[in-house]
C-alpha cells in the first residue's frame, strides 16, 4: 500500500489534469540560506515557475504528514525556523514520519516524494555527491543513490562545488544515470560555470532535455536525469576565485569534526561569511534560473510519464 501525500489543491488538480508541476525541494529554505532571503527566493522561485507554464511543488514532511505543495504560512515558517527542523534524507523518511515531526526535504527525499506523487521535474540549486576525502571517510550523498531510483529529472547547477567532482560524476556513470549538459559540454561547478570536467552527453534546448527523459523511461531505465544547468554568466564567481576559499572552508570543517549532513550547511555559511555573501548571491541567481529551465522542461515534456 502506498504511503498517502497531503497535496495543496493547486498541484492536486494540476496532476488530476495532467499538467506540468515542478518539484522543489525545502532544505535549500530551512537549512541553505538565511532569513529572510530564504522565504523570498522560495517565493520568487514559485512565482518563475508559475510564469514558465508549470505548478510549482514544494515538498517537506509537516507533522509526519508527506506535503507536496505548501502554503504561504508553511514556506514562512521553515524559513523562519531553520535549522530547528529536521534536515531529512530517505533514510530519515520512516522515522520523521512514525514521529509526527516536521522535516525539510534533501535532494534524495524530494526525489522520493516527487516520484510518488508522480512528478518527473525537480528544480534544485546543487546536488549532493562525493565529499572530498571519500575513500577514507566513505561520504558520499544519497543523493547519488537516488539518481538510481527515482524517475525524476533534476535540474541543478551541476554539485556543490565543496565536492569532489570527477568522483562524482564517475558514480553517476556507475548507477547508469545521465547527465546532460543544457547548452554545455562541461559540467557546471555551482558558484561557477566551468569546472575542468566533461559532460557524458548535451542537449541545446528543454525540448531536447525532455525528449531523453522520455526515451529513458519508455525503455523501461530505472532512475533520474542530472541535468546540468550552469548559473548564469553574470551571477557566477570563477572557480579561480572560489577554489581557495572552499579549500580553506574544508579545512575548517575537516579540523572542526564537522561530518556527514552537517558539512554541506557549515561549508556553505563559511563561504558565504568569507566573500561577503557573494556566494549566497550567486546561489539565490542559479536557483532562479533552474527553475526557469525546469519549468521549460516540465511543459516539454507534458507533465506525464510515459
Amino acid at each position: 500500500m502506498a504511503y498517502p501525500l497531503s497535496f495543496t489543491p493547486e498541484v492536486r488538480q494540476a496532476l488530476d489534469e495532467g499538467r506540468p508541476v515542478v518539484a522543489l525541494e525545502s532544505t535549500i529554505i530551512a537549512h541553505g540560506m538565511p532569513y529572510p532571503q530564504n522565504v523570498e527566493t522560495a517565493r520568487a522561485v514559485e512565482d518563475i515557475v508559475r510564469a514558465g507554464g508549470a505548478v510549482p511543488a514544494t515538498i517537506a514532511i509537516i507533522g509526519g504528514a508527506l506535503k507536496v505543495g505548501l502554503s504561504e504560512a508553511e514556506l514562512d515558517r521553515f524559513g523562519r525556523e531553520g535549522r530547528s527542523i529536521a534536515k531529512v534524507s530517505v533514510r530519515d523518511l520512516p522515522f520523521i514520519v512514525a514521529q509526527g515531526r516536521d522535516g525539510a526535504t534533501t535532494v534524495a527525499s524530494t526525489m522520493r516524494i516527487a516520484s510518488m506523487a508522480g512528478i518527473r521535474v525537480f528544480a534544485t540549486g546543487g546536488i549532493g555527491g562525493v565529499h572530498r576525502g571519500a575513500e577514507r571517510t566513505f561520504d558520499i550523498s544519497a543523493d547519488m543513490t537516488e539518481f538510481a531510483e527515482s524517475d525524476v529529472a533534476v535540474v541543478t547547477a551541476g554539485a556543490k562545488a565543496i565536492l569532489d567532482l570527477a568522483l562524482t560524476l564517475e558514480t553517476l556513470e556507475t548507477l547508469g544515470v545521465p547527465v546532460i549538459g543544457l547548452g554545455t559540454d562541461e559540467f557546471p561547478a555551482f558558484y561557477s560555470r566551468r569546472s575542468g570536467h566533461k559532460t557524458p552527453m548535451s542537449c541545446a534546448t528543454p525540448a531536447e532535455v525532455a525528449d531523453v527523459m522520455r526515451a529513458k523511461w519508455a525503455m523501461g531505465l530505472k532512475g533520474g536525469v542530472v541535468v546540468a544547468n550552469p548559473i548564469p554568466a553574470e551571477a557566477e564567481i570563477p572557480a579561480e576565485e572560489i577554489a581557495p576559499v572552499i579549500e580553506a572552508a574544508v579545512a575548517k570543517a575537516e579540523a572542526g569534526g564537522i561530518h556527514g549532513k552537517e558539512t554541506t550547511p557549515f561549508l556553505l555559511a563559511e563561504i558565504a561569511g568569507v566573500t561577503a555573501g557573494r556566494s549566497l548571491a550567486a546561489n539565490i541567481a542559479l536557483v532562479r534560473h533552474n527553475a526557469r529551465i525546469a519549468a521549460d522542461i516540465a511543459v516539454a515534456f507534458g507533465g506525464r510519464k510515459p
